[in-house]
């Protein structure tokens, strides 16, 4: 009976529901960073939605607004790195800051969360040390396509069939 209860409190915490803090909690040994955060910051359903959509609206204002300082190398990495961070924060709102790190370090796509951290760290270089306009076109394009095959991963055979698209219309004999 209890693993049954267990089992109902976790899918509960899945889909954002308030749940029991005696039956939820792991003992005390077990617990972790993120289970403090999740455990003080619990939000409502109503909460989790208004603030995923005002950070995810805030990352793509980011986004589209660095286009307008394009050609400030500087100005156009920041913004562009900081709308993409915003956009990508704003699913913590609906699933948790936990889930989405344990997610972010699944199997799965722990090689595209790599590329795509190290391609902000690289674009916030080129933007903020190195002051080159090409260097930092460059990276955000990398950024961008780091980001596109990140999200891919959360799509089922997303990747594979993109891949083959690809493999498809650039697979050309000379």
């Amino acid at each position: 009976m209890d693993t049954m209860r267990g089992a109902l409190e976790r899918a509960k915490m899945l889909v954002g529901m308030e749940v029991d803090e005696e039956s939820a909690l792991p003992p005390p040994e077990e617990q972790s960073f993120f289970d403090d955060i999740n455990r003080n910051c619990t939000l409502n359903t109503t909460q989790r939605l208004y603030g995923f959509a005002i950070c995810l609206a805030a990352g793509l204002t980011c986004t589209f607004l660095s286009m307008l300082v394009f050609f400030n190398p500087v100005k156009f990495g920041v913004t562009f790195t900081l709308g993409n961070l915003m956009a990508l924060g704003s699913t913590a709102f609906l699933i948790g800051p936990k889930r989405q790190f344990d997610m972010m370090l699944d199997s799965v796509r722990i090689y595209a969360t790599a590329i795509y951290i190290a391609s902000i760290i690289i674009a916030l270089f080129c933007a903020l040390l190195v002051h080159s306009k090409l260097l930092t076109l460059l990276a955000i394009i990398l950024e961008f396509g780091a980001l596109v095959w990140y999200s891919l991963s959360y799509i089922p055979f997303a990747r594979s069939i993109v891949s083959r698209v690809m493999t498809s219309c650039f697979d050309t004999d000379f």
